[in-house]
């Protein structure tokens, strides 16, 4: 199978780029980002997903199936071009795909789709709505983007699309959402609250996505790893330091006195739970998360001990 992946130069993506070639599948990649030690088995092609260059690789390479990683958070891009990237990109992507023949897309989202909110329920299905995005106005570009993709289900029914929502991820080097929240020595949080918080490696991620791929599965998916645990847990269980603050003084200290930037509205996900129900996941691939609890934080430890911790 020929896998064209977007974004591949980010850290899962390239392992999955590596784990698909090793597994018999051709493989290239866009990314305006440099792969520098990539693979001359694997082509990258620096162009920008919104832009003709990027139809050019779908017409010359014709992919059998696309990976879109290509989605950006808050702190990466501000404002509208966040918004055009993820938003303006995916239809970009869906657009090149229905053009050229491909017939597999897999859009991987986020579980914070589902947002934080005291009334949300503790486990949430892949059928609920997003909530709280007035809360949490960062987040409403990638619903935008995760909520189109979904309409490929019934708009390109020729084409196999899988939405997968997967959960924060942890491990080595230590980079994303989760992974910047306790990157400091102190990682605050709300005072009076502790809430779950589910977490993945990276390479259970990279299994999950090839499993997905090779099953050829079709729908909108929560994929999790293990049994979610309270921030707290995540916090001491990597060697740091909660440090529990009223949400006015913490909203004030956010990107100061060595505390994390964090995005206007995220203190409250440091209140209330995100949860996912995987179970939909579990029965279409057969996925088993290898990594535990105890060892996923022991991973995070391990790249970025506490007396090398610092802000990202």
């Amino acid at each position: 199978m020929k896998v064209l992946i977007l974004g591949i130069s980010g850290g899962i993506a390239r392992g999955l780029a590596l784990r698909l070639r090793d597994s018999g599948h051709q493989v290239a990649g866009i990314d305006l980002r440099p792969w520098r030690d990539a693979p001359k088995d694997i082509e990258v092609h620096a162009v920008d997903v919104r832009k003709r260059a990027t139809e050019d690789v779908f017409r010359r390479w014709k992919p059998d199936a696309v990976v879109h990683m290509a989605t950006v958070t808050a702190f990466t891009v501000r404002g509208g071009e966040r918004g055009r990237i993820n938003l303006d990109g995916t239809k970009a992507v869906f657009d090149h795909c229905a053009a050229h023949g491909v017939k597999q897309v897999l859009f991987i989202g986020r579980h914070t789709f589902y947002g934080a909110a005291p009334d949300s329920p503790l486990y949430h299905s892949e059928d609920e709505p997003p909530r709280a995005l007035e809360a949490i106005p960062e987040l409403a570009d990638l619903v935008a983007a995760d909520l189109y993709a979904a309409t490929a289900l019934w708009r390109l029914p020729d084409i196999t699309t899988a939405v997968l929502r997967f959960v924060y991820t942890l491990g080595t080097p230590g980079t994303g959402t989760l992974a910047n929240l306790i990157r400091g020595k102190r990682v605050p949080m709300v005072l009076g609250y502790d809430p779950l918080f589910h977490v993945m490696q990276e390479e259970d991620v990279v299994t999950a996505l090839q499993l997905a791929l090779e099953k050829r599965v079709r729908g909108i998916f929560n994929v999790a790893g293990p049994a979610p645990v309270p921030l707290s847990v995540i916090i001491r269980g990597t060697g740091r330091t909660p440090v529990p603050l009223p949400s006015p003084l913490l909203s004030l200290l956010m990107g100061r006195a060595g505390f994390p930037r964090l995005s206007v509205g995220a203190t409250d996900h440091l209140r209330y739970p995100i949860v996912v129900d995987n179970k939909r996941f579990l029965a279409a691939t057969g996925f088993q998360a290898t990594y535990d609890e105890g060892r996923i934080l022991r991973a995070y430890a391990d790249s970025l001990p506490v007396d090398r911790a610092e802000l990202g």
